[in-house]
């Protein structure tokens, strides 16, 4: 009898030193979480694979390691990840280069910080087995695209610098809808998608596609993705946004190095609403982790010519109607 009271004895105060342990644990771990500064950041989309660098660091605990608390945001209208970094309702954001240089332009005072993906992704699409072999080609032709200025730019800029005239090319306003007016031929081709998305999805479909790129046609090469953030923030609080980077890279490595792993990481955080195919997505993975790599420069470097190239080119295309001083659109942390 007493060896059962006994061995109840000692249960009991195991149980409770368990107890006191965890709740010990568990306030330690709130005061850290406390401790931790809290940073928003906007997607420019949603969760897909060019995101694997912020949910690796993020799952890693590289943020964390920074004393950060990073909170993923996605936007719900393209238009909002400049708009609120503006207002300095977020922290940071995913944009894209002529973007910043556009509202540059309107006298919104936001900077890219760090440059994400390092050449455009956005390309000229046509059917692979069709007539069209390079842009002068386009002419009588119908090109989708969802009515962006920049895209009429690009087009315009290609087809002049292969020979043509872009006078005969028609553009036809097709929202997001680029994958079915190219697929069911009600254009001859689209300028708005990506190589690392419309691309890859229609070839799935059985629409093999061939791909012009910009940059071999005239257009200045540029950054498609970088980081955003407000003039005053950058100012104010530039350890933020170097710690956050500091992490940022740290997971970019990480991914560079496990690609695989990087993506179940995504695919764990993919949206609900925006169910991810994992084929499409390890193939896009494959295309953008080349198109990141800052070579010899450390991730999210900026290069001052590609800036300038970038912002003149928009301007003499009247993308933007007033020049803007590159040198004022960003910043290398």
């Amino acid at each position: 009898m007493k060896k059962w009271l006994f061995s109840m004895l000692c249960f009991l105060l195991l149980l409770l030193s368990a107890c006191g342990a965890s709740e010990k644990n568990a306030n330690n771990e709130s005061a850290s979480n406390e401790k931790l500064q809290k940073v928003s950041v906007m997607l420019d989309w949603y969760p897909n694979a060019v995101h694997s660098f912020l949910f690796a660091a993020q799952e890693n605990g590289y943020f964390k390691e920074q004393g950060l608390d990073v909170d993923i945001k996605m936007p719900a209208d393209t238009n909002d990840p400049l708009r609120l970094v503006a207002a300095d309702q977020i922290d940071m954001a995913i944009s894209y280069q002529p973007e910043v240089v556009v509202a540059r332009g309107e006298n919104i005072p936001v900077q890219s910080f760090a440059a994400l993906v390092r050449h455009p992704l956005n390309q000229l699409m046509v059917p692979a087995d069709g007539p069209i072999q390079s842009p002068k080609d386009l002419a009588g032709k119908t090109i989708g695209y969802p009515s962006i200025p920049l895209d009429e730019a690009i087009i315009h800029t290609m087809v002049k610098t292969d020979g043509g005239n872009p006078q005969k090319i028609k553009m036809v306003d097709v929202g997001w809808d680029l994958i079915p007016s190219i697929a069911t031929n009600k254009t001859d081709a689209i300028i708005g998608g990506y190589i690392n998305h419309e691309k890859i999805l229609l070839e799935k479909e059985g629409h093999p596609m061939r791909a012009f790129n910009p940059t071999e046609f005239g257009v200045p090469d540029y950054y498609e993705l970088v980081l955003v953030a407000s003039e005053k923030a950058l100012k104010e609080k530039p350890e933020l946004y170097k710690k956050f980077m500091a992490a940022a890279s740290k997971g970019q490595k990480f991914v560079q190095d496990h690609p695989e792993k990087g993506l179940s990481i995504l695919l764990e955080n993919a949206d609900k609403s925006s169910p991810l195919d994992q084929e499409v997505e390890t193939k896009s993975l494959q295309i953008l982790l080349p198109l990141m790599d800052a070579k010899e420069q450390p991730f999210g470097y900026q290069d001052d010519a590609t800036w300038e190239k970038v912002a003149k080119w928009l301007f003499e295309n009247k993308v933007v109607k007033t020049e803007v001083n590159a040198k004022d659109a960003y910043i290398n942390l």
